[in-house]
């Protein structure tokens, strides 16, 4: 497990850093290649940062 982010400079580039990572494997999907495993996995991306989002929201 990782080390708990409290900051809210340490939690916005944590934000940044997986948003950018969810841009890159989105850019590198081929629309015409994709399937429904592509799909789902970008699906759990943004799942997974919206929990952390809300994680960060009650550590206010």
């Amino acid at each position: 497990m990782g080390k708990a982010i409290n900051d809210k400079d340490s939690q916005v580039s944590y934000l940044k850093q997986r948003l950018n990572l969810f841009v890159d494997v989105l850019d590198s999907i081929d629309p015409e290649q994709a399937d429904i495993d592509d799909i789902d996995r970008l699906i759990a991306m943004i799942d997974d940062i919206e929990v952390k989002c809300e994680q960060f929201k009650k550590s206010e």
